[in-house]
């Protein structure tokens, strides 16, 4: 694909009248053209920032200490679970603008027009999962608090995010920005405070809390799952920078942003679950944000609330692509702005609709849907990074992969493959939930399937990519670029056949 950018990002290809932004945003899973391109690396940080940013993250904070680590040894285990999780995920950041499509799409390269429908389905699944909890989290806690309508609360949290979502990329990025200048000093001072001992709580026992080996590699291997979640929707925040943005940059801006937000949100959470014995998040920021100074717990409250405003926008947005990306496999059409609308709008609508009426009664069958679909992400990650950056390194045919006829082809058994024998490596070494498989029981309870998936998954897509014929992948890729070096803006659709797809 071309990389020259024209200097004025707002004119067409041929230099005809500039071109007006609308309020809404026009794009969905179409290629995003270099005259549309815009920003930079860094100002990407805060919406992977606030992505962790709120009591979901907070609650996780807790496992630590629940399990018996002392507060020093569960921040420990999720600095070094982050340290690499975040990595795999951070690393996604580099194929949005090389690309300028959403992350699932690029998934067609390795799995095939068609077997893209396996990351499709687990995607979808997780980011619902995601809306529904955040939700009913977000509804029950401010009713606990503040003794308000959980239904009142659900509607204008979903309906909020929902409007941003409709909005579309880059007001998600404003809003998150604006709410990483807000709530970021805030929470600084509640960590001041917990640092130099004015956050109330009491002093756990050193007997309850120490060292305890299986516990220390549980948070491990939590905290290194929780930023992989994000994988799946990374490029689709960074497909519209210009193709000529640095890797280095981006990939370090994303690792910052969500691993910083992460580490220090869960080192909060092992402090209340140690010194509070919290068991809801929300509550425990509010008691002890009050300790601090009376009325700063709701401050801190309705602070971690906003921020889920802003990842339940993010979630649906990311589900309107992938739900998208799905139809496509059935039926071709043209991603028009109007369509993108009427999926996030029924996203918002499937939020409410399981989360309001049924709460907790659908809680841990979501939570645990989550933790599945966390479990079902490592071998995709594995397989999509090891081809972008070992296989094909960065140069894919952009209209070969709206084609089951191109020369990604309609299936293609190295992704899938590789997927699937990756994904049965992990299940004797799983400790989920609801299952624990016989070499996680015999480990005691530590869990090291996430390492085993992504080595298997790996290092079985790189042999298996040894025989693509790499000459006439090249033949396309120029192929390819010579077209979409002669789009305009308003050409790109990926309904048409091969020849002329955009």
């Amino acid at each position: 694909m071309s990389t020259e950018i024209t200097p004025d990002a707002q004119r067409f290809t041929d230099d005809a009248a500039p071109r007006s932004r609308s309020v809404i945003e026009s794009r969905s899973i179409d290629w995003i053209t270099p005259e549309e391109r815009h920003g930079s690396p860094w100002r990407i940080s805060p919406l992977f920032f606030i992505a962790n940013w709120s009591f979901f993250t907070v609650a996780l904070g807790f496992t630590g200490p629940a399990l018996g680590l002392s507060v020093a040894w569960a921040i420990t285990a999720s600095a070094l679970g982050l340290l690499i999780g975040t990595f795999f995920m951070a690393f996604h950041a580099a194929q949005g603008p090389r690309l300028g499509l959403p992350q699932i799409i690029q998934s067609r390269a390795q799995f095939g027009f068609y077997g893209v429908v396996v990351v499709v389905a687990m995607s979808l699944t997780c980011y619902l999962a995601f809306g529904v909890v955040y939700t009913i989290l977000t509804a029950q806690g401010l009713a606990q608090i503040f003794d308000w309508s959980p239904v009142a609360v659900g509607l204008v949290v979903n309906v909020t995010g929902g409007l941003f979502a409709i909005a579309g990329h880059d007001h998600l990025h404003r809003i998150s920005q604006i709410v990483f200048y807000v709530t970021v000093p805030l929470v600084a001072i509640f960590s001041v405070a917990v640092v130099f001992g004015h956050a109330g709580g009491e002093t756990p026992s050193a007997a309850e809390h120490g060292f305890v080996t299986s516990a220390f590699f549980t948070v491990f291997a939590v905290s290194a799952a929780y930023n992989i979640a994000l994988a799946p929707i990374v490029s689709d925040y960074t497909r519209y920078l210009p193709a000529k943005t640095s890797s280095r940059s981006l990939v370090a801006s994303v690792y910052v942003g969500a691993g910083i937000s992460a580490l220090w949100l869960i080192a909060l959470g092992a402090w209340l679950s140690a010194h509070y014995n919290a068991t809801d998040a929300l509550v425990a920021l509010h008691d002890a944000g009050n300790a601090v100074f009376s009325g700063f717990g709701a401050v801190l409250a309705l602070a971690s609330a906003a921020t889920l405003i802003v990842c339940t926008a993010t979630a649906a947005y990311s589900v309107a692509l992938q739900f998208l990306t799905g139809v496509d496999l059935v039926k071709r059409f043209r991603p028009t702005r109007t369509l993108r609308i009427a999926v996030t709008a029924v996203t918002i609508a499937i939020y409410l609709v399981v989360a309001l009426p049924f709460g907790d009664h659908v809680i841990n069958a979501a939570s645990n849907a989550l933790s599945l679909m966390l479990f079902l992400l490592v071998p995709w990650t594995a397989v999509n990074l090891t081809d972008y950056f070992f296989v094909r390194r960065g140069e894919y045919a952009i209209t070969d992969l709206f084609t089951p006829h191109g020369v990604y082809g309609a299936w293609s058994w190295r992704g899938i493959v590789a997927y699937f024998v990756g994904f049965a490596a992990m299940v004797p070494f799983a400790v989920l939930p609801f299952f624990a498989g016989p070499l996680g029981e015999l480990l005691g309870g530590i869990d090291i399937s996430w390492l085993v998936g992504l080595l298997v998954s790996s290092v079985l897509y790189f042999l298996f990519s040894r025989g693509l014929d790499r000459d006439a992948e090249r033949i396309a890729v120029q192929r390819s670029d010579a077209t979409l070096d002669t789009v305009e803006p308003a050409d790109v659709t990926p309904h048409r056949p091969a020849a002329d797809v955009l």
